[in-house]
């Protein structure tokens, strides 16, 4: 019976695929010149990870768990916030885990697999779906702690991690981060006043919807 793949070296594999990938890109990428680059050979890494096109998979999953269990992590230790301004400190610590340089620097990757995964739905379309969802699903469960009704909670988190995922895109070709943080603030400020409201008592002047 063959023997099952080292879950630590396998681990330490995958970590240094992420790198390379951040350094080098998807475009043309080869598991000969990855190999090699990582002395090791294509074989061993089809025996870890199976295809190249689950090696990358997992590499997008890997990139997009650490702040996302971060986040996770924060609300199980201290459960959702209860109200609008403990909702506001969680989704600017969440601007802050996806612009935080190690996360920022594997952003173009990201785009990367988006634009494929439009081309090619069948390759990468799930990990992107998936990453959409998790990230939404997160938000959402935080705004339904304030007592927003599912709906426009699901509503607000589906702008959140539009707005924080598409607002990275400027500041990668001219550098201002800082426009785009405040930006961010700026759609904050607008959604807060329905958080924790009900139908009955929110604030719809800046409502979204």
């Amino acid at each position: 019976m063959p023997r099952p793949p080292d879950p630590t070296k396998r681990r330490q594999l995958l970590e240094q695929i992420h790198d390379y990938v951040v350094r080098n890109g998807l475009s043309g990428l080869s598991l000969r010149p990855l190999a090699a680059e990582l002395g090791t050979s294509d074989r061993m890494l089809l025996y870890y990870f199976g295809t190249k096109d689950r090696l990358v998979a997992e590499v997008l999953a890997l990139d997009d768990r650490r702040p996302l269990v971060r986040v996770r992590n924060r609300l199980d230790a201290a459960g959702p916030p209860r109200d609008a301004a403990g909702a506001r400190r969680l989704m600017e610590e969440v601007w802050q885990l996806l612009t935080a340089p190690d996360v920022r620097a594997s952003f173009p990757m990201l785009i990367e697999v988006m634009a494929d995964s439009l081309f090619h739905p069948e390759r990468y379309g799930p990990v992107m779906r998936d990453t959409i969802a998790q990230w939404t699903d997160v938000l959402t469960s935080t705004l339904l702690g304030t007592g927003m009704p599912e709906d426009r909670a699901r509503s607000h988190a589906t702008l959140l991690v539009g707005a924080a995922f598409g607002l990275q895109l400027a500041p990668l070709t001219n550098g201002h981060w800082d426009q785009a943080a405040e930006a961010y603030r700026d759609l904050l400020d607008r959604l807060e006043p329905a958080w924790g409201a009900t139908d009955g008592t929110r604030d719809t002047r800046d409502d979204p919807r």
